[in-house]
């Protein structure tokens, strides 16, 4: 009965100010519910057992860790209690970490280690507490970072010192070109998505200027390729549009059903040596609310070493 539930499944802890609860789920249907309810918000769910001795361990970890991170949401599942969620969410050992947003499944976690646990919240929030998290959403769509396939990650022509991954995230980090202005940035993705806009940030002089955007490509494009194909939307960048960050609608009907983006940075604002983005970030949402490869890496036949 329910008196059994609340007893294995821990305390639900009242709301002070920031301090966030974890939510304990009775069933499929508060599950979904509350995924649903959490829009593009990150959100953390524990699948435990009360007989789990590991499961206990972390259990405060996760309790502060949701205190912590108060952007994200925290949910635990009991197993023996929620059998239906367990279950279509592929969870065979406990303690399971699994992570959402937008209703999709981003990645799995297994095992009791509060650090490993810690850090994978941070890579998919994209930066520490202490630095926020911006929660901008353009009419409904999410930063698309999180569903970024890292292993198809490549930029052409980028520095040794300032690679594409400072641009990927808010930090101090930035993307620089090496031998001359252009750069071929290639982003992959976990599954099919919809993209509807994306936003620049650079300085006035060395930011970007002109943009040939490509889809679907077999592979990463070479420059004389970029030069001379149609892309399927041309961008045309001021200084303004950079140091503003002003967020850049794409043609959405053109971008309906996208695994991977290509962009061509075909020269800079002031036609100086090397181009500069210090935050890129592209817009949109995911087709499908379940990504098919995070099954296949939970059986182990991909790695969860990213």
């Amino acid at each position: 009965g329910t008196w059994h539930f609340i007893l294995t499944c821990g305390t639900v802890w009242p709301f002070f100010g920031e301090i966030m609860p974890v939510k304990q789920i009775a069933d499929e249907a508060r599950f979904q519910a509350e995924l649903s309810n959490s829009g593009a918000n990150l959100v953390v769910v524990d699948f435990t057992a009360s007989w789990c001795g590991p499961c206990q361990r972390i259990a405060p970890h996760f309790e502060s860790l949701s205190n912590k991170y108060t952007q994200a949401v925290f949910l635990k599942v009991d197993i023996d209690h929620c059998r239906e969620t367990a279950l279509s969410q592929g969870v065979s050992a406990v303690p399971t970490f699994i992570f959402f947003r937008s209703k999709a499944k981003l990645a799995t976690l297994r095992g009791a280690d509060p650090a490993s646990l810690e850090a994978k919240i941070q890579e998919l929030l994209g930066s520490e507490p202490s630095e926020g998290i911006s929660s901008e959403t353009v009419q409904g769509h999410v930063d698309m970072s999180t569903f970024y396939d890292r292993s198809a990650q490549e930029c052409l022509n980028e520095s040794d010192d300032h690679p594409l991954a400072g641009c990927l995230s808010s930090g101090d980090g930035y993307l620089e070109s090496d031998c001359d202005e252009q750069l071929i940035i290639s982003l992959g993705f976990l599954q099919p998505v919809k993209l509807h806009s994306l936003k620049v940030q650079a300085p006035a002089t060395t930011g970007p200027k002109t943009l040939k955007l490509f889809i679907n490509q077999p592979r990463t494009l070479g420059f004389d390729q970029a030069l001379g194909m149609e892309p399927v939307q041309l961008l045309e960048l001021s200084a303004n549009d950079l140091e503003e960050g002003a967020v850049i609608p794409l043609r959405y009907v053109k971008f309906q059903n996208v695994q991977n983006l290509q962009i061509f940075v075909k020269d800079n604002q002031s036609g100086s040596e090397t181009t500069r983005i210090n935050y890129l970030v592209v817009y949109g949402s995911p087709i499908n609310t379940t990504n098919m490869g995070e099954f296949k890496r939970v059986a182990g036949k991909k790695g969860e070493s990213h």
